[in-house]
């Protein structure tokens, strides 16, 4: 079934909810379900719900320490069981599952203790801890291993992926290896039941006497991500304690909780996987509809997830729950049941970012009776937990079915997943899947792409960026080199230093979903589930180049190389910012109480805070050049630490404070209430502030801050702000509401400005974008659409009335700067230079704004 053309404005809105069940069991026919449509939770997909996130200093240090780019979370050289003592955390009964039925978070590691001891199949471990500081387990059920045993598992998983054309000629390596499984629970907190399906399931395996399990286990590791969101799962949300969205994160690593997800999928290596979700009725299993993602080894992979999925399908309508009786639909399967709506194209989702790492078989399940949201704080208890106890079954058959189908398919699924790793490691071409591979498999599903013979990662916009970039790709298991000498790649020449990402390597295809520009697939489908454009390659300020020839002598690189430097001639210093890190830098020495002067979108540092200077190019690695002469540096204002009381989403709210900005959450309500803004240099809005619904006292001192302070805004927010305010004159107009991607920009800057857009990269990110029209004379275009394209990767069409799309966007404003009449300085973003903390290399671009629209006014000077 198609996905209604009506249905999308709600659901790019996060306000569409999947079909919901009678509130009572009624023995009255029930409505069939909607087509499958994803359930965006509680609040927008934007996470514009958590812009009052409380500080948590210690608990984050404590996550890092813990969680840290450490690799390793699988320890190869001893045998199973492992048993580990778990710390129990106190008790808390107001933990959200409790009303459920299920078990809070605090009663996991008691029951995982027991459990360890009951038997010798149990391992459990705490792998790191989430941002809220609480601890994530994870669960290794298998038969037990003497230290070689697991030596020889390790050996094997690491010549699968490290010589895979010579596992495959190894006839008796596939019956010797243990196939992993992975099963991730409670991603999104407020989908609870995963956690108590996969608790069930360890128990039933730990204590059963049945041979099928005993040989279930002498075959197989099944690994169990316990809760992978603790913090939403003892508050009732979605998103974690920072308000991000998990699920959303992969590629960018910006959490905790997802960083430790990729190591177990590192360490592991799982042939499947499973992810459990809610709500969707009747059960929605996965594989999806297109687009699909064109860096898999996609006849495999829906070969597998397919027979997979049809067996999970078996399985949950086996249990027994009918409409009528229980209020439970059969379940569903996209790929089969629906048009588009549901597709697997970007490797933001958990499953759609394991098959890099090998798994040849991954799903999103997402089980049927709704128990958050309205329902949680309306619905009876009993009635709740009616629904949890039907959830946790449907849970528990998936999981119980997934692994029956690797027991059953164990060899080809090791086969498969050596032959995803061989086509890597020896260039071969993107296939083309066969039609029909698959019943229903057509035109529509075939997607593929282009691997070049290379990338090559250069500093030739900032040495900070190109070795931040390395540095990820190397925590994703990508293979790096560094040149040892200049060389020559498609009429080019690189530097000595130069990186090189050899793409025949195993994990090509997760090199290339990160490195390449992508592509704008508009023309194929006009319902996409979430993002449809990123690129490391184009968003995170390195220069990247693909490259169709390769001949270098190169090293393997564990860590990218140091980039600080600090000149040695006398006299002041100069820092460009020009990247995130540089951004850190300068606020180190800002809240050092360093006097530094702003001009023309870099800082003058005196030559009196030269050690200083030294130890910040140390510790963050940046670059200071010579300031220039004396009359250069003296154009420039006075800067000090900004302030920032911001109105704005969570992802940008951790994105300035990450970046070492002071951060004061506000909003309507906040400021109704009374704010003092003595202590206040820029306000940013984005989300959460109508400056028509302040009440009259809340708006003078509004506006007496407005005649001293700065403003940025972002976004449909934003722009409504700067209208209501009278700020800048210029009419914002939006493209269509789930337009994203990767678009061209110029970047211009102004006089006045300081430079906000100059110097920035010539791509930006766009979700819902907006460009401005109608510019009064006090307004200077910082940065606009290109007037090719404008879109590089993702998915922008126009609106049903043929109003919104890119082609009227080309060569419009899409960045403005000024001052109003009353001396505030403006700048207005149409564009999302802080998406999901992912594109790095826009980042500097907001900090300029924000030291621009402080230190213009002298609002950031400050005794």
């Amino acid at each position: 079934m198609r996905l209604p053309p009506a249905l999308l404005p709600a659901l790019l809105t996060g306000l569409l909810v999947s079909p919901l069940v009678p509130h009572a069991v009624s023995a009255d026919p029930v409505a069939p379900p909607a087509p499958a449509v994803r359930d965006f939770g509680n609040g927008p997909e934007r996470n514009e719900v958590a812009a009052d996130v409380p500080e948590r200093a210690e608990a984050r240090a404590a996550a890092r320490s813990e969680q840290a780019e450490q690799p390793g979370i699988l320890s190869h050289d001893r045998g199973y069981p492992r048993r580990t003592r778990l710390p129990v955390p106190p008790e808390n009964p107001a933990d959200a599952s409790i009303k459920l039925g299920l078990v809070p978070h605090h009663g996991i590691a008691p029951r995982l203790n027991d459990l360890q001891q009951r038997g010798d199949r149990v391992s459990a471990q705490v792998i790191g801890r989430s941002y809220g500081g609480r601890d994530l387990y994870l669960v290794t059920v298998t038969a037990p291993e003497s230290a070689a045993e697991t030596r020889e598992q390790e050996r094997i998983r690491d010549r699968i992926e490290n010589d895979p054309a010579a596992a495959a000629r190894d006839r008796k390596l596939v019956k010797r290896y243990k196939a992993p499984v992975f099963v991730n629970a409670n991603i999104h907190g407020n989908e609870w039941e995963g956690t108590d399906a996969a608790l069930r399931v360890i128990e039933e395996l730990a204590t059963s006497k049945d041979p099928k399990v005993a040989d279930l286990l002498a075959r197989t590791r099944l690994y169990f991500n316990i809760t992978a969101n603790p913090d939403g799962r003892v508050t009732g949300v979605r998103q974690n304690g920072a308000g991000f969205d998990l699920n959303r994160d992969f590629v960018t690593a910006s959490q905790p909780e997802v960083r430790a997800m990729r190591q177990i999928m590192i360490d592991a290596q799982p042939v499947t996987m499973i992810d459990l979700h809610g709500y969707v009725n009747g059960t929605l299993i996965e594989p999806t509809t297109p687009p699909h993602g064109a860096n898999y080894e996609y006849d495999l992979f829906i070969q597998n997830t397919y027979a997979n999925g049809l067996g999970m399908e078996a399985a949950v309508n086996g249990l027994g729950y009918t409409v009528e009786k229980d209020g439970v639909y059969p379940a569903q399967i996209p790929f089969r049941d629906s048009a588009e709506g549901w597709d697997d194209w970007p490797p933001i989702f958990t499953p759609q970012y394991a098959p890099f790492h090998g798994a040849v078989a991954a799903h999103t399940v997402e089980i049927p009776l709704r128990v958050n949201g309205s329902d949680y704080t309306q619905l009876p208890v009993e009635e709740l937990r009616r629904r949890s106890a039907i959830n946790t079954d449907v849970a528990a058959a998936a999981i119980r079915s997934t692994y029956a189908f690797v027991r059953d398919r164990h060899d080809r699924l090791i086969a498969d997943q050596i032959e995803v790793f061989r086509r890597g490691a020896a260039g071969e071409p993107s296939k083309t899947v066969p039609l029909g591979i698959v019943p229903g498999f057509g035109p529509e599903d075939v997607y593929t792409t282009t691997f070049p013979r290379a990338y090559v990662i250069t500093g030739r916009r900032s040495e900070a960026a190109a070795a931040r970039l390395v540095d990820h790709l190397i925590a994703n298991d990508v293979r790096v080199e560094r040149a040892r000498h200049a060389f020559r790649a498609d009429g080019r020449t690189y530097p000595a230093g130069s990186y090189v990402v050899d793409m025949r390597q195993p994990k090509r295809g997760l090199a290339n979903v990160m490195l390449e520009a992508g592509a704008d697939i508009s023309p194929r489908v006009d319902a996409m589930y979430d993002i449809s454009g990123w690129s490391h390659g184009l968003l995170w300020g390195a220069g990247v180049d693909g490259v169709t020839s390769l001949r270098v002598q190169a090293d393997p690189v564990k860590a990218a190389a140091p980039t600080g430097s600090v000149p040695r001639t006398p006299g002041a210093l100069a820092l460009k910012v020009s990247d995130a890190k540089d951004v850190l830098a300068l606020n180190d020495l800002l809240a050092q109480g360093t006097a530094v002067t702003w001009a023309d979108g870099a800082a003058i540092v005196p030559a009196s805070a030269r050690q200083a200077a030294r130890e910040v190019s140390e510790r963050y690695g940046v670059v200071f050049t010579p300031a220039g002469t004396p009359a250069d540096m003296a154009s420039g204002a006075p800067l000090s630490q900004v302030r920032i009381a911001a109105a704005a989403s969570a992802d940008e709210l951790f994105t300035l404070r990450e970046l070492g900005f002071s951060v004061t959450p506000v909003s309507t309500a906040a400021l109704n209430a009374g704010y003092d803004w003595s202590g206040t240099d820029v306000l940013f809005v984005s989300s959460g502030l109508s400056y028509t619904a302040l009440n009259p006292a809340a708006r003078t001192a509004l506006d007496a801050f407005l005649t001293t302070g700065g403003v940025i805004t972002r976004g449909g927010t934003g722009a409504a702000f700067n209208a209501a305010a009278g700020l800048l004159t210029a009419t914002a107009v939006a493209g269509r509401g789930d337009a994203n991607g990767v678009v061209r920009v110029l970047s211009t800057g102004g006089p006045v400005s300081g430079q906000v857009g100059g110097g920035s990269p010539d791509h930006s990110f766009v979700y819902s974008p907006r460009w401005f029209t109608g510019l009064g004379p006090e307004v200077t275009v910082e940065q606009s659409y290109a007037a090719e394209g404008p879109l590089v990767s993702g998915h922008w069409r126009p609106d049903a009335d043929g109003t919104g799309g890119q082609d009227a966007a080309r060569g419009q404003a899409a960045v403005v700067s000024g001052r109003d009449e009353r001396g505030a300085t403006v700048v207005l973003f149409g564009t999302e230079p802080m998406f999901r903390n992912h594109p790095k290399g826009l980042f500097p671009q907001v900090a300029k704004a924000l030291y621009w629209a402080s230190s213009v006014t002298g609002a950031a000077v400050k005794g």
